[in-house]
């Protein structure tokens, strides 16, 4: 997962309870009011986002330099208690420079220059402070370079120097290749192996200098990422974790299949290489054939940089086809040691390990099932040749097991073991053959027994049932409008019934507000819907306001859901525009169905929006998300909220700027089952007070008011 994007305080799930503690909240609100009122930023882009950097000295490991550009206003460099200090971002290309922002930590520099060098060495002032008082620094400046530091020559304290974030606004020189743009960027990777669940290969394509790919301690291993479509590829930037390759060779494939390798050295001396590699290619591969030491290979991260523009289409996460392998054990008979059927785990018979619903599993039974060994199989049929088994563990897994096959079910031939599984998601070559496939599993990880989301087994032969088809992977930017509400009819016209239905009652989160049968929204006549708060008594509530859904109207499977809002601004207020999963409607209980929080800002602070996702493994504050802090008020004007949503993962979007990517695989290999490939229908409402925005006071004005221009949905 992307880590400097995501935070480890989450929003809450809008159907259940936020239980953070206070001194929590009061921590983070001292940490990161500061930024709340961010720079205006200029017209030119942000250059120094996860570039590579240096620093003259770091405080300790848990304040890098790099988490001075990493984007994430909770992290933070921090030197030495010395004087002179300095920190330098290396822009890949030389660019002209037009603005830095300063954002610093309690210990700031009263005195200070910002420079810039084409070549690292010879620096030019392009402004100089002195009397600083800390905060955010928003300086314009004219200049060019490759490299911008800021060096530090009097401190405000005794202690060292520290940045939030360091950012380098301008625009580049180069021409040709796009040394800024990564089109390996949150794209589809896959590795030949990974040395735990923690170091997945989309680590390195995360945009995060702080996560990272490893590989198993052998020879050869790869690292792959989709580009999306055919590129013209013209350098390669690779940034190495301590092992690192002494040979290794950069690749180009069309299909996936056959390789043309565009770069290869067998002198490799890690760190950080920017490497040029004219060719073309959808898919890019880094193939290490040589190791620097008794690990396996590990990258920070791979940037690819292309002339042109990088598409905007995602590209399938599956790998391309390989010997005709389809799904054998999908709806196959299975059989268990035992199973749990509980109120904390409801009918987790074998069955539901293979029936392809991520948000159902098996669970060894309660009373005696959590012992070892604990197993389960499947039947496929007939006889199969067994290449790719995957396993998505629920927190219950297992650490020591193994995978055999059997002709019989009764002697069993073991084809996969090992005694350190981390847990989530193992997908695993094997090589096997029999009618049956099991888990063994001979050591827990915890207390509890054994438990599968999913056990799926690939290969020929068996006797396959194929599984349900899902619809196609929508073509970003998608242009086939299926659902649409303008909101352009006359002033005091209610929401559209044929398309919403509205959501009369009280709220979760222990909220204030009575949700009225539609008095609390109309049209205003000027092209917006208005949802109004009002102060007032009903259902035993003192305040008042709407919630509408389109469950029983409308619901999707993938696509761009967007909706163009103007928030309102007061404590206690708690605007949101988010989806649920269908089924819910039709009784599968929270979070189980899927939650999808598109939008959602708190009145008292609304320079922050928030985006999470709820599932049954991550859920309420534990919800797997991002606060992103804005340089402007969201209040003060509308903007557009959106989502990309697509079997691979979710883009989330503000005023088409990416906020957030939500990766399956991610999800998968380190949080747990991804429950959304399945229709959810829409919900826009206004909250007041609950246990995350606190209650409204006397400063909130009321009536308070939710604008929504229109809600569209695209295929």
């Amino acid at each position: 997962m992307n880590h400097h994007l995501v935070r480890t305080v989450d929003p809450p799930s809008r159907t259940r309870r936020r239980l953070v503690a206070a001194v929590l909240a009061a921590t983070l609100i001292a940490t990161l009011t500061g930024l709340a009122a961010g720079p205006a930023q200029g017209a030119d882009p942000l250059l120094s986002q996860g570039r590579p950097v240096t620093a003259s000295s770091t405080q300790s490991a848990a304040f890098p330099a790099s988490a001075a550009v990493d984007g994430d206003p909770g992290t933070r460099w921090s030197s030495a208690a010395a004087d002179p200090q300095w920190l330098s971002v290396d822009l890949g290309t030389a660019a002209t420079v037009s603005q830095v922002v300063l954002t610093w930590e309690a210990a700031y520099a009263t005195a200070y220059q910002v420079q810039a060098s084409t070549d690292g060495a010879t620096w030019t002032t392009l402004r100089a402070v002195t009397g600083g008082d800390g905060g955010v620094d928003t300086l314009a400046v004219a200049g060019t370079g490759r490299h911008v530091r800021v060096v530090t020559t009097a401190r405000g304290t005794a202690y060292g120097v520290s940045l939030w974030e360091f950012q380098v606004y301008g625009t580049s020189t180069a021409t040709g290749c796009d040394t800024t743009g990564n089109a390996a960027l949150s794209r589809p990777a896959t590795a030949s192996s990974t040395e735990n669940a923690a170091l997945p290969a989309s680590a390195a394509v995360d945009g995060n200098p702080g996560t990272r790919w490893s590989s198993a301690a052998a020879d050869p291993q790869w690292l792959r990422v989709d580009l999306g479509a055919v590129r013209a590829v013209c350098r390669v930037d690779l940034t190495w974790e301590a092992a690192y390759a002494t040979a290794y060779q950069i690749q180009l494939s069309a299909d996936g299949a056959a390789w043309t390798t565009v770069y290869a050295t067998t002198t490799g001396a890690g760190g950080s290489q920017q490497l040029t590699v004219p060719g073309s290619g959808r898919y890019l591969r880094v193939l290490g054939t040589a190791r620097a030491t008794a690990y396996g290979y590990s990258l920070w991260e791979v940037a690819v940089r292309t002339t042109g523009a990088t598409p905007t289409t995602p590209a399938p996460t599956t790998p391309p086809p390989s010997g005709g392998d389809v799904l054998l054990s999908y709806g196959k008979p299975a059989v268990a040691s035992s199973y749990q059927d509980d109120g904390a785990c409801w009918q987790c018979s074998p069955a539901r390990a293979f029936d392809l619903d991520p948000a159902s599993r098996w669970a060894t039974s309660a009373t005696t099932g959590w012992v070892d060994p604990g197993w389960i199989y499947v039947d496929l049929g007939a006889t199969a040749t067994v290449h790719r088994v995957v396993l998505q563990w629920d927190a219950a897994y297992a650490t020591a097991y193994q995978l055999q096959t059997s002709t019989d079910a009764t002697t069993w031939t073991t084809i996969y073991r090992t005694t350190s599984n981390p847990g989530f998601r193992q997908d695993l070559t094997v090589t096997g053959t029999g009618r049956y496939v099991r888990m063994y599993g001979t050591a827990r990880s915890n207390g509890y027994g054994y438990s599968l989301w999913e056990f799926q087994v690939y290969g020929t032969g068996g006797a396959p049932t194929a599984p349900p088809a899902r619809p196609a992977d929508p073509t970003f930017p998608a242009t086939t409008l299926v659902f649409a509400d303008e909101f352009d009819g006359p002033a005091g016209t209610r929401p559209d019934a044929a398309k919403w239905t509205v959501d009369p009652g009280t709220g979760q989160n222990n909220e204030s507000q009575y949700y009225t049968d539609n008095a609390n929204a109309a049209m205003n006549g000027a092209g917006q819907l208005v949802m109004e708060a009002r102060r007032e008594n009903a259902g035993g509530r003192a305040y008042t306001s709407h919630r509408m859904n389109t469950g029983t109207k409308f619901q999707v499977q993938y696509g761009r859901i967007e909706s163009r809002i103007k928030v309102p601004k007061g404590n206690g207020l708690w605007p949101a525009f988010w989806m649920m999963g269908g089924d819910f409607l039709t009784g599968r209980p929270w979070p189980y169905n899927g939650e999808i929080d598109i939008m959602e800002i708190l009145g008292r602070d609304t320079y922050r929006s928030y985006t999470t996702l709820h599932a049954p493994a991550y859920n309420g504050g534990g919800g797997y998300g991002q606060e992103h802090v804005w340089p402007v008020d969201l209040s003060a004007d509308f903007h557009v909220y959106a989502v990309e949503w697509d079997s691979r993962g979710m883009r989330f979007l503000v005023d088409g700027t990416q906020v957030f990517y939500a990766s399956k695989d991610t999800v998968e290999t380190t949080r747990g089952p991804w429950v959304f490939d399945h229709p959810f229908y829409l919900i826009l409402n206004l909250a007041v007070g609950g246990d995350w925005p606190g209650p409204p006071d006397a400063s909130t004005p009321f009536p308070a008011r939710m604008l929504v221009d229109y809600v569209r949905v695209y295929r």
